[in-house]
């Protein structure tokens, strides 16, 4: 893990808050459910809560941290409106990962009539990912 954050690439990067200093665990989980390679972090002085975390999940991007109500944040937040979309090779393999890892399925893995072997679930800190993959012959 490099000791100064990299250079951010230009583009969309997620950005997730957790609520009640659950940041380290929410890389713990990222790591066992989704396979994510954590390429920086910080901690805040109080030693304890996470600052910002640079994730690589599936080859794209995630940051996160604590959530820090003394900087203008609200706390103890309820993530809603937004899900995070990954689309896998294995989407069986994926799903089975993070439900094994402490995910709540939402809406089950299943076919859908659209071609994807799809699904929905909540992470422990509240945001929802889906999955798919393209329906295997």
């Amino acid at each position: 893990m490099a000791e100064t954050a990299p250079p951010t690439p230009i583009g969309l990067i997620p950005y997730l808050t957790i609520p009640s200093r659950g940041g380290q665990a929410a890389v713990e989980f990222y790591r066992a459910a989704f396979g994510a390679e954590e390429l920086f972090r910080n901690l805040a002085d109080d030693g304890e809560r996470l600052l910002h975390s640079r994730l690589k999940i599936n080859g794209g991007l995630i940051f996160l941290s604590d959530e820090f109500p003394e900087y203008g944040g609200e706390a103890d937040i309820k993530p809603v409106g937004v899900a995070l979309h990954l689309q896998v090779d294995d989407a069986d393999e994926w799903w089975n990962r993070a439900i094994v890892a402490g995910g709540i399925p939402v809406m089950p893995l299943a076919d859908q009539f659209w071609g994807d072997r799809y699904g929905r679930l909540t992470d422990p800190f509240g945001h929802t990912w889906s999955i798919g993959a393209p329906i295997r012959d």
